[in-house]
């Protein structure tokens, strides 16, 4: 075997740690082309294969696991070592949102956090890029998916359940639609096929055709919103539409989304006292919420704390 030119392996680590080509080549500030054309030649020198490539993004193999554990650690060394670390006060909290999940369910509970811990000084970055904990300056993450980021803690906070979801104009045009019956009722897809698992497990015929698809939550439930078709909503992100009455949930099933809310931070972070605060808040918070009858999160036996899953999300 040729030997390993030592330039490839950030792009390797930055790869395996996003699980998005266009994340990382962006953290690196490379084209896609350039990264992608760096990993491939990486796996030919190693004559192994260290990605899955699909649809929803990159996988780990196990050769990519196993790669990814020997080096990070290394790389994290000497990237310590070079670059100076910022003093950070033991009262800060800089936590990485994605807004849907931050409007949604964080915000309104958070003046409890305040309350119980008015020394802590929170700073909230909503954003639904994955955080590089290596180049930015963030201690923690409300992050969505199946767990189990390499080099990161992560901790379970609450499955995501789907239910379908229109608006009320919709729902007086087709009014079958409320028991179930979504025969020449028009359906909005999401890129992840979600609606064949809904008609599997709860029966009916997928249509023809869709009147739209759409690779984003926030873009999928605004084209319902607007009374474009009917959408499986994602419950948690989907709850203040509910409340409002600008979507209706049409029935009481619930299907599995697959992906769940984590917690999620690098090594270092672990015992930074403002996170330590705010992991034992959110983690009750999210086991309340889970106790409560009728709650969305309750409906998945969810929050319970628990081993991360071994499945990647890009």
């Amino acid at each position: 075997m040729s030997k390993i030119p030592l330039h490839v392996l950030p792009g390797f680590v930055a790869a395996a740690r996003m699980l998005n080509l266009s994340r990382a080549a962006s953290s690196l500030h490379v084209t896609v082309s350039a990264l992608s054309h760096q990993m491939r030649g990486l796996e030919e020198l190693l004559g192994q294969r260290l990605f899955d490539r699909g649809p929803r993004g990159l996988r780990l193999t196990a050769a990519g696991e196993r790669l990814f554990r020997q080096v990070a650690p290394h790389l994290d060394a000497i990237f310590a070592a070079l670059v100076p670390q910022p003093a950070r006060s033991p009262d800060a909290l800089t936590l990485s949102v994605m807004p849907s999940v931050a409007s949604s369910w964080l915000i309104p509970r958070l003046p409890s956090f305040t309350a119980q811990h008015p020394g802590v000084e929170l700073s909230l970055q909503s954003t639904s890029d994955l955080v590089d904990f290596d180049r930015e300056e963030v201690d923690a993450a409300l992050r969505f998916g199946p767990g189990g980021w390499p080099g990161l803690r992560a901790h379970l906070l609450f499955e995501e359940w789907v239910v379908p979801v229109c608006s009320p104009e919709l729902l007086r045009r087709f009014p079958g639609a409320r028991q179930g019956d979504f025969s020449g009722v028009p359906l909005l897809r999401d890129l992840g096929g979600r609606w064949d698992a809904w008609f599997a497990r709860f029966g009916g015929t997928a249509p023809s055709r869709y009147v739209a698809a759409f690779d984003d939550t926030d873009a999928l439930q605004r084209a319902a919103v607007e009374g474009m078709g009917v959408a499986l909503g994602r419950l948690t992100m989907a709850r203040p539409l509910l409340e409002s009455g600008r979507l209706v949930a049409l029935t009481h099933h619930r299907l599995p989304d697959g992906y769940a809310h984590h917690l999620v931070y690098p090594p270092r972070s672990e015992n930074h006292p403002a996170l330590v605060a705010f992991r034992t808040w959110v983690l009750a918070v999210a086991r309340a919420d889970a106790a409560q009858p009728g709650s969305d999160t309750a409906s998945s036996g969810a929050a319970r704390h628990r081993a991360p899953r071994r499945r990647r999300r890009s």
